[in-house]
């Protein structure tokens, strides 16, 4: 097996560790589950990532077992979660079992949520098959799901024993998929890491596992300054008001990567109107977006619905907006009270058609 790059993250109670390896779902993470004890372990993950890693991976386990769910947001419900509680006890799972969370950034909210209430909490492993899931979804411990307002409204901290992100599941990845991923390596970098931005737009991108751990450690950064996101971890959701609102009101017809790439388009341009940052910022930005295959532009949609879906949000506290927005690469900063006409005209300044 080819060398890990391992880093730390620490948790509530102690540190955990990133493993970024080719090959890790078949070596790497059953080593680490057979050097512990579990009643039980139940591997879930959904319908397309399921027979394509998840049998194996149950296989090299003792005592395990597969769940899988439909793929897709539209999934991550208290329903779904319901329905897991029940597979979890028909399988034999007590408090001293095991759930590991094989797949994209819902299978790791969603499994991550069952696993921090079933029982009232037993034990986490995040194994990410997406590379949006490896750079961001499994680190920091933020688990839940969604209700019909909004995303993620119900959800916990739990922080996993350990996250498994085996690079060789990136080459099952849609080409669509692994733009998604890159979405969220460009916020990365745009809050923390302005050479990763440049890295990304080279003519001979660097190694996916370099791209990875940068990301790492700018998620790493930010969970260990703020665990509870009460301060800077929010500047982790650059884009995310806008990409969430979107994806929302679209009926998720929008991809989670997607949606976050436009938000960010959407976030420049807001910076640059408030006057927080110069001009070229917006142009910066939506180049890196385009130059990433990624959408700066939409149809379809109503901007009014759009900031209607953002009421919803866990970032709006007390009626304000408040909106993570950008003074230059680097350097983020939290914006309050931004006003509805001030966010409607920068949707109707990215909106194309009716």
């Amino acid at each position: 097996m080819e060398p890990a790059s391992i880093l730390t993250i620490q948790g509530a109670d102690e540190a955990y560790p990133v493993v970024i390896q080719p090959g890790a779902l078949a070596e790497a993470l059953p080593a680490f589950v057979g050097e512990r004890r579990f009643s039980r372990v139940a591997v879930i993950s959904n319908t397309i990532v399921g027979p394509l890693y998840g049998e194996a991976l149950a296989a090299r386990l003792p005592d395990a077992f597969l769940i899988t769910v439909p793929d897709g947001e539209a999934h991550k419900t208290l329903g779904t979660a319901t329905a897991l509680y029940g597979e979890l006890l028909a399988g034999g799972c007590d408090r001293s079992s095991l759930v590991i969370a094989l797949g994209g950034g819902v299978i790791g909210d969603l499994a991550g949520f069952v696993a921090a209430t079933f029982m009232r909490g037993v034990a986490l492993i995040q194994a990410p098959t997406s590379l949006l899931a490896m750079v961001d979804a499994s680190l920091g411990g933020k688990v839940g799901v969604d209700l019909p307002q909004g995303k993620n409204l119900v959800g916990a901290f739990k922080d996993p024993l350990a996250v498994f992100a085996d690079s060789a599941a990136l080459h099952t990845l849609p080409p669509v998929e692994r733009r998604c991923g890159l979405a969220e390596v460009l916020k990365a970098g745009l809050i923390a890491d302005p050479p990763l931005v440049e890295r990304l737009l080279a003519s001979e991108p660097p190694p996916i596992e370099d791209v990875i751990a940068r990301a790492v450690r700018v998620k790493k950064q930010a969970v260990e300054q703020d665990r509870l996101e009460r301060g800077t971890r929010a500047y982790l959701n650059l884009g995310h008001t806008f990409a969430h609102a979107i994806e929302g009101v679209s009926g998720y017809a929008w991809k989670h990567g997607e949606a976050v790439a436009l938000g960010l388009v959407a976030a420049a341009r807001l910076s640059v109107q408030r006057g927080l940052a110069a001009p070229d910022l917006a142009a910066t930005v939506e180049q890196a977006v385009t130059a990433l295959g990624l959408p700066a532009r939409y149809a379809g949609l109503d901007p009014a619905a759009l900031w209607d879906a953002m009421r919803h949000d866990k970032k709006f506290r007390g009626g304000s907006a408040r909106f993570v927005l950008l003074r230059a690469t680097g350097d983020p900063c939290v914006a309050d009270d931004v006003p509805r006409d001030a966010v409607i005209a920068v949707l109707e300044s990215l909106r194309e058609g009716p």
